[in-house]
């Protein structure tokens, strides 16, 4: 597969972890999906325009450019998500002189209320299986308040919202 969704060098793409490279290979078959899908919809286009005996009208011409910009508006879109992604999955990597960030034992608090909000989310999802085990220990757990703030009750009634 040639990847080509995001311009990174040969050492940029071997520091990527195995997580990212997924993300990235999952993005360029999208991509991959949307240009075949766009160009599939020019062919049948022509065909259409070919039974009508109007192939070389401007409708064709018109139609094809919105196509295009259809598909790049699409890539762009992946594109873009990959690159927050990417970001994201980053996060995880830094740390300080305590050591890498993670929650709960090192939080990272330059992350927005929203970041820590998912941190603090994918944390509590890894912990267990069971979600009434999981609502308790999340009800417990005294820094969550005041390192998610507002955010505290949305995740409390998102995991409560998984008990049965």
């Amino acid at each position: 597969m040639t990847i080509d969704i995001i311009d990174l060098s040969d050492p940029q793409y071997q520091d990527l972890s195995p997580v990212q490279l997924a993300m990235v290979r999952a993005a360029q078959a999208k991509k991959d999906s949307i240009l075949a899908k766009a160009a599939s919809e020019k062919k049948e286009l022509l065909y259409i325009l070919l039974q009508n005996d109007n192939a070389r009208s401007s409708v064709r011409a018109q139609e094809e450019d919105r196509i295009a910009k259809q598909a790049e508006t699409d890539v762009a879109v992946v594109r873009e998500d990959l690159l927050y992604q990417l970001a994201y999955e980053a996060l995880g990597t830094e740390g300080n002189e305590n050591g890498p960030y993670r929650y709960p034992e090192n939080p990272n608090y330059n992350l927005t209320y929203s970041q820590r909000f998912l941190v603090v989310r994918n944390y509590y999802m890894q912990v267990t299986q069971d979600s009434a085990t999981r609502l308790e220990a999340y009800r417990a757990d005294s820094l969550a308040r005041s390192y998610l703030g507002e955010f505290y009750q949305t995740l409390y009634d998102l995991l409560a919202s998984y008990v049965n």
